[in-house]
């Protein structure tokens, strides 16, 4: 084998499906053309997939993985502001399982060397049967990559170079035990070794399973307290209609009966006349009582068209205030959607052309991370970077505002006899999701009496 072909460390990127398993493979200086913009992957577009990257030995062995995420766009162009330092992570992850050839550098969610990049990495699965490190390692084992590989049969010694020690050397009791004992302490050696290489793996493997857990029940949470928000505003809506509907009806039942009161009243007085009229005479009494009933019709009448007056006027009053709220309604969309033309126009222009210059929008909240903001979510963040940091988190924004509190003074928040916080300092809660009111912000002696207070 000539010096140029000599096989030496390689680097690789292997691409998981949806489905679980490695389903394209390539050299890292592909992936850097990938990256570039040289080549685009439609297979992959408009998904987030989840990609390894490795670097293996001559003898087809993997020394070191990093386990990240990589978005396609609708073309199958890869995220411009993907900036991960793959090689880096690598050369100071931590160690992890044996590969074949000692405990591999990993660097993934629950290991990562570098705390902003810990939101693009994920966890490999540890689960029998479906262990993404065996299948990375199958999958370089098959080489599929035509990588070189190095011979490493032990070469064969010639006959003529061999010696046979005297006979008065054959037979060396100590020596032989010696050598027995130094076997036995390396194969000693070598069990610990690997169980506690064994003892790393289940440990990362139930890191791994304990942080799904808790992303799982954050959004879990998160869906139940928007479902019950959104109940909550639909009975407030509700009781507003009833009680606005209550008071209409008692104001017209207050109306039907001050009318029928005048209306008892005038007809009261009348009979009254009319029963003083009759003792006069009967002549007398038809003379009142056809008085009375013409009266009467005439009251009735003129009441009648004082009403449907009234109601004609208040249709008109009501037509026109209804044409009138028509126009400010038109007038008012009319004024939003210029409002808004411009405003796009302005800013979006803006943001597109640094967008196209290259340039990334990247902040950073306790929690979340850095997190790299698309251009289409920008316009979300500048209404509630709160609300954003918190759904990366996967918790409320007012969970996450008292998480924040927390996080930034870490001190015991309970009320003191005399008023005053208890203000003792306690051990600070680095998740959103397991933040709890009254238990993370309190210290050991009020989370008890907030215990005994909730049995009771």
């Amino acid at each position: 084998m000539s010096m140029q072909n000599k096989a030496q460390m390689v680097e690789a990127v292997m691409f998981f499906g949806e489905r679980g398993g490695v389903c394209k493979q390539m050299l890292f200086a592909e992936f850097e053309a990938l990256l570039d913009g040289v080549v685009n992957m439609p297979e992959f577009a408009d998904q987030q997939v989840r990609i390894a990257y490795v670097v293996i030995n001559p003898r087809l062995l993997i020394k070191a993985a990093v386990f990240f995420y990589l978005d396609f766009d609708e073309k199958g162009a890869p995220d411009s502001g993907w900036n991960i330092p793959l090689q880096h992570l690598s050369e100071k992850a931590g160690r992890g399982p044996d590969l074949g050839a000692g405990p591999i550098r990993l660097a993934c969610r629950s290991q990562c060397p570098v705390s902003w990049h810990q939101m693009h990495l994920w966890d490999p699965s540890l689960a029998p049967g479906h262990n993404d490190l065996i299948l990375i390692r199958d999958a370089v084992k098959r080489n599929s990559l035509g990588l070189l590989v190095e011979d490493d049969k032990a070469q064969a010694v010639a006959p003529e170079r061999l010696q046979m020690a005297s006979e008065d050397n054959w037979y060396a009791p100590e020596a032989s035990r010696e050598a027995a004992d130094r076997q036995a302490e390396k194969l000693d050696q070598e069990h610990r070794l690997k169980t506690a290489q064994l003892i790393k793996q289940q440990r990362l493997r139930i890191t791994s399973l304990s942080q799904q857990h808790e992303e799982e029940l954050a959004k879990f949470k998160l869906a139940s307290q928007e479902q019950a928000k959104s109940l909550q505003a639909q009975i407030q809506g509700l009781r507003l209609a009833l009680s606005q509907q209550q008071e209409l009806n008692a104001s017209l039942k207050t109306e039907l009966e001050t009318q029928a009161a005048s209306f008892q009243a005038a007809r009261e007085a009348l009979a009254e006349q009319l029963r003083a009229q009759e003792q006069h005479g009967r002549s007398e009494s038809d003379i009142l009582r056809r008085q009375f009933e013409g009266e009467l019709q005439a009251k009735v009448a003129a009441a009648v068209a004082d009403y449907k007056e009234r109601v004609a006027i208040r249709d008109v009053e009501l037509a026109y205030r209804a044409e009138q709220e028509g126009q400010l309604r038109e007038e008012l969309e009319r004024l939003k959607g210029e409002r808004e033309q411009q405003a796009g126009q302005s800013g979006e222009q803006v943001l597109e052309r640094l967008a196209k210059l290259g340039v990334i929008f990247v902040v950073y909240h306790p929690a979340a991370g850095h997190l790299t903001i698309p251009l289409q979510d920008v316009a979300r963040y500048q209404d509630n970077p709160m609300a954003y940091a918190a759904a990366k988190c996967f918790v409320s924004e007012a969970q996450y505002r008292q998480w924040l509190a927390h996080y930034q003074q870490p001190t015991c928040e309970a009320l003191l006899p005399s008023g005053e916080r208890c203000a003792i300092p306690i051990d600070r809660v680095d998740s959103p999701s397991r933040f709890a009111i009254g238990d993370s912000n309190c210290c050991a002696r009020h989370k008890a009496s907030h215990r005994l207070r909730t049995v009771s």
